[in-house]
C-alpha cells in the first residue's frame, strides 16, 4: 500500500528538512538517479528578487487562456504542500502528491548515502519535475527558489529564462551589493535560451554580461524598453494598464492583481509570453492576453479575502518579506486610500526588518506584532522594539496569529492587513478559508 498524504509530508520533513543548503551536487545526482525527468519539460525558468510569483501567475493565466496546459511549482506554499505541484493553477490531489513523493524517496535515500541528504526543497523540486513530466503538461513555468546559480531549480533548462528584477534580499547568501545579487541570478540563463528581464541599474550588468557571453537574445522590460506598461488606474479589483510591445500597443489591459507595481510585472510577463512563443512556436493572440491578465490571481500577495469567518469584514494578505516588497505594499495601501491601517506583522530572522518597517511607517500603521510557530521567527517583542527605535507608536504584541487577529479586531479595521512573512500569511489564510494547513 502506498504512502498516505500525511505520511508523505512526514517523509519530506523527516528526510529533507535541513534548512538552506545551497549547491547543485545533490539535486544533480538526484535527477540522474531519476533518469533526468526535466529533459521532457519545456517552458521557462523565472527568477528575480520580487515579482517572480506574480509574473508566473500572469504567464500561466495567459497561456491557459490560449488553451495550453501549464504546470507550475509555486513556492513557498501557504497552507498545504500540495500547492507546490500545480497544473493549470490548481494543486494536485493529495493522493497524487503522496504518490509523487513516494516515487522519489528511493532515489533520495541513495543520494543521501553518496553525497549527503537532499534538502526538503530539493526533494520537492525532484518530485514536482517528475510529476509534471508524468502529466505531460504543454509548458512548465517554474519559479526559482532563492538566487539562481545554486538553486535546485537551476538543474532545469526549459529554453527560456526570465529575471524579473534585482533587489536586496537574502544578502547573507547572495551578497550585499546589487551587482553580486544579480551575479547569483544571471546563471539561470543558459546557452541556447531566450532571456527576459525587467532589471535595471547595477543589478542588470551581470545579466547583460551573461547574455553576451552565451550569445543569448535578451528582451528587456521597463521604462523606455521594448516592453513597457503605463498605469492607468488602480483599485480593489486590480489595475488597468496601457502596454507597449514590439508588435504594437495594448490599451486598457485589465490585470487582476492589486498594486501599481504589477504594471512592471505585467511588462515582464508580456515579454516572457513572447519569448516562450518564439522559442516553442506557440501562438498567443491578444484576446488570450486580455483574458489571462484579467483572470490572474496569486494567493497571499495583495490578496483580498472576506474575513467574516474570523470576525473581520475584509482582510488583505501580502507576503511582503523584504524592503522592496514592503515599499510596494505601502504604495498599494496609499493608492487604495488607507491611512493608519491595522497591520498584523510577523517576520523571519535574517530579514531586514527595520527597513521593512520604515517602508510602512509613512502610513502611520497600528501594528500588532506576532509570530508563527517556527524557530526561525522573530519574537513579537523584538519586532516591537525595532518599531519603537524608529519612533513608532502604539505597538501591541500577541503570542500567536489567532491572538493577534483577536487583538486587531478591536480596531474594527477595514481592511485588516496581514504582512511581513508568507508563513504568517499562510497561517492566517488557512484560518479565513477553513482549509487546514499541514506545515
Amino acid at each position: 500500500m502506498g504512502l498516505t498524504y500525511a505520511s508523505a509530508v512526514t517523509a519530506l520533513t523527516d528526510r529533507g528538512r535541513f534548512g538552506i543548503s545551497l549547491g547543485l551536487a545533490r539535486v544533480e545526482r538526484l535527477m540522474a538517479e531519476l533518469g533526468q525527468p526535466g529533459r521532457s519539460l519545456r517552458g521557462a525558468l523565472v527568477g528575480g528578487t520580487n515579482g517572480k510569483g506574480s509574473v508566473v501567475a500572469m504567464v500561466r493565466s495567459i497561456l491557459g487562456a490560449a488553451g495550453h496546459r501549464v504546470g507550475t511549482m509555486p513556492k513557498p506554499h501557504l497552507a498545504s504542500y500540495r500547492e507546490r505541484i500545480a497544473v493549470d493553477g490548481e494543486p494536485i490531489p493529495a493522493d497524487d502528491f503522496a504518490a509523487a513523493i513516494e516515487r522519489v524517496l528511493p532515489a533520495i535515500d541513495r543520494v543521501a548515502v553518496e553525497v549527503g541528504p537532499p534538502t526538503e526543497f530539493e526533494a520537492l523540486t525532484a518530485a514536482a519535475v517528475v510529476e509534471l513530466g508524468r502529466r505531460n503538461v504543454d509548458l512548465a513555468i517554474i519559479e526559482v527558489g532563492m538566487g539562481g546559480r545554486l538553486d535546485a531549480t537551476n538543474v532545469l533548462d526549459l529554453g527560456v529564462a526570465a529575471i524579473t528584477n534585482v533587489q536586496r534580499d537574502h544578502e547573507a547568501y547572495l551578497g550585499s551589493t546589487l551587482a553580486a545579487i544579480g551575479g547569483e541570478k544571471a546563471p539561470i540563463i543558459k546557452r541556447g535560451n531566450l532571456a527576459v528581464t525587467g532589471a535595471s541599474g547595477r543589478g542588470l550588468r551581470p545579466i547583460l554580461e551573461r547574455c553576451a557571453a552565451l550569445d543569448v537574445p535578451l528582451r528587456r522590460a521597463g521604462p523606455g524598453q521594448a516592453y513597457r506598461a503605463r498605469l492607468v488606474s488602480t483599485g480593489w479589483d486590480g489595475i488597468v494598464i496601457d502596454a507597449a510591445t514590439p508588435t504594437g500597443q495594448l490599451a486598457a489591459l485589465e490585470v487582476g492583481l492589486l498594486g501599481r507595481h504589477q504594471a512592471a510585472n505585467a511588462a515582464v510577463a508580456l515579454a516572457l509570453v513572447d519569448a516562450i512563443g518564439e522559442r516553442w512556436s506557440i501562438a498567443v493572440d491578444e484576446a488570450a492576453i486580455r483574458r489571462g491578465l484579467a483572470a490572474a490571481r496569486w494567493p497571499g500577495r495583495l490578496e483580498r479575502l472576506d474575513g467574516r469567518r474570523i470576525g473581520i469584514a475584509r482582510v488583505l494578505l501580502d507576503g511582503a518579506h523584504n524592503p522592496a516588497g514592503a515599499t510596494a505594499l505601502a504604495t498599494a495601501l496609499a493608492d487604495l486610500g488607507l491611512r493608519r491601517p491595522t497591520i498584523v506583522f510577523g517576520a523571519m530572522r535574517g530579514k531586514r526588518v527595520s527597513a521593512m518597517l520604515a517602508a510602512l511607517a509613512p502610513l502611520e500603521p497600528r501594528f500588532v506584532f506576532t509570530r508563527v510557530d517556527d524557530p526561525r521567527a522573530h519574537e513579537p517583542d523584538e519586532l516591537a522594539r525595532a518599531w519603537q527605535r524608529m519612533g513608532g507608536r502604539g505597538t501591541r504584541t500577541a503570542a500567536t496569529p489567532p491572538a493577534a487577529l483577536a487583538m486587531a479586531a478591536v480596531d474594527e479595521p477595514d481592511p485588516l492587513v496581514v504582512a511581513g512573512s508568507l508563513y504568517l500569511v499562510g497561517a492566517v489564510r488557512s484560518m479565513i478559508t477553513g482549509v487546514e494547513g499541514d506545515a
